[in-house]
């Protein structure tokens, strides 16, 4: 919570026009994203809308690269295997391969084993329940946009459809926490 005080400070403190910035960095910010910083930047005195606006910016541009990135990884791992699957094919070797499984299936089991496999599970389940949409909707009342959008990328879907509906659920929730905290702003005056 120091993180979310020091942002309201560092908003209070510096001149207006660097102030949407501020609050655009807290919304990149996993756990803070557009809805606190949407809080952030209405409690520290700049309009509602310009408030919404730079924090679901900043917790998108955030999104934006973190998919892009595991859309890339994804690509590149799938892109060896299909290149190693392939040499094995045609009578090539690959001795370095049994060292590669063993450490793969390591870490694996590392992975996945108590909390993490339990979160997996329940995010699978969500998935199989209500798609991409939804998750991506529904995903910010459990996890941040960054992980869910990373892990929708590295589960293969494309990237437009993760950004775009990433994109709609940022703008959603920055613009409901934008409302509700301006009308409590007001209420409270």
């Amino acid at each position: 919570m120091d993180i979310v005080a020091n942002f309201q400070d560092l908003v209070a403190q510096v001149p207006e026009l660097v102030q949407p910035v501020i609050v655009a960095l807290a919304g990149a910010v996993p756990f803070i994203e557009g809805e606190g910083a949407t809080t952030i930047g209405i409690l520290g005195g700049l309009n509602p809308v310009v408030a919404v606006a730079a924090a679901a910016i900043g917790n998108f541009l955030c999104v934006l690269v973190l998919v892009l990135l595991t859309s890339g990884a994804r690509s590149a791992i799938v892109n060896r295997r299909t290149a190693d699957e392939v040499v094995l094919a045609t009578g090539g070797t690959r001795s370095a391969s049994a060292p590669d499984e063993t450490i793969r299936a390591m870490d694996e089991d590392y992975a996945m084993s108590g909390r993490k496999a339990a979160r997996m599970a329940k995010f699978q389940r969500a998935l199989d329940r209500y798609g991409v949409p939804g998750v991506s909707l529904l995903g910010p009342l459990l996890l941040p946009t960054q992980f869910t959008s990373t892990m929708l990328a590295a589960g293969g879907f494309g990237k437009a459809r993760v950004l775009f509906w990433q994109a709609i659920a940022i703008l959603v929730w920055s613009t409901v926490f934008g409302v509700v905290i301006s009308r409590v702003v007001q209420g409270a005056n």
